[in-house]
Order: C-alpha cells, then structure tokens, then sequence
C-alpha cells in the first residue's frame, strides 16, 4: 500500500460561525477525505464530532457523487457505497427513513443516501479525488449517479 500522506486527499470547510456554535471552535475542519485508512466523510460544521464518519477501504465497494435536485438547482453530494452488513454511520442523514430519501433523491438507494455528504462549504476536486483513490484503492471504482 502506498505512503498514507503522499496521496491523500483532503478537502476542507470554509469556516463558519456555525462551527463556533456547535463547539468545534475555529480550526480547519476536514469535510472529506481519501487516504491510506480510507474515507472520512466530515460532519456538518455545526455538528463536526458526532456527525464525521471514517469508513475503512475493506467497507467501500465504490464511490458515488450525485445529485439532489431541488427547486431551481441541485445540490451536488459524494457517498461511499459500502459492503453489506457494514455498521451504520452517523451523519446529517441518519434519520432520515427509506420513504424520505427516495422522494429526496430517487436515483440513489437509502444506505448510499445515509453515506454521503453535501457539497457546500467546500470543493470537491475530481482529478485529486481519482488520484487519491488510484493510490490507495485502485478496485474501488468512482461512479456518477447523476
């Protein structure tokens, strides 16, 4: 396996009040990434230490970014897919039944809908996102779901 920082991903929140708020102060807070361990999908600023996930490569069968259409625009998101049985994560989703997120974002199943994060306070990088993967995880594919 490749050298865990030389290929690392990482994208962070642009900071907010609302991370003074929630109690994570005002340090750089990782929203998403991609290393040697695996993926870690940061929680929303407000809510960063019981929202962030780290999912372990031997859980990701692939990643999936894909959107949420809403009135007049859309919302772009990234999520892990995961094997079956992997453990529930916490996230700004995980209330949200199979009802729910079907009528939100009916081309993406519930379990990947739970496993994503938005894209908002921060920039996804599509070429460092492939890289990053390549390197540490080359049969995990990353996939569109529009």
């Amino acid at each position: 396996m490749a050298d865990t920082n030389s290929a690392a991903y990482e994208a962070h929140f642009t900071r907010s009040p609302a991370q003074l708020f929630g109690g994570a102060g005002w340090k750089r807070l990782t929203a998403f990434r991609v290393d040697g361990t695996g993926v870690l999908l940061g929680g929303a600023p407000a809510r960063y230490h019981t929202q962030t996930a780290l999912v372990p490569w031997q859980d990701i069968t692939a990643l999936v970014t894909w959107q949420q259409r809403m009135t007049g625009s859309a919302m772009n998101y990234i999520g892990v897919r995961r094997r079956p049985g992997a453990p529930l994560l916490p996230g700004p989703n995980a209330a949200l039944t199979p009802e729910k997120t079907a009528g939100l974002a009916p081309q993406v199943d519930h379990e990947l809908f739970l496993a994503s994060r938005a894209v908002n306070l921060w920039r996804l990088d599509p070429e460092l996102l492939r890289t990053a993967v390549q390197a540490f995880a080359p049969n995990v594919p990353i996939l569109d779901a529009g």
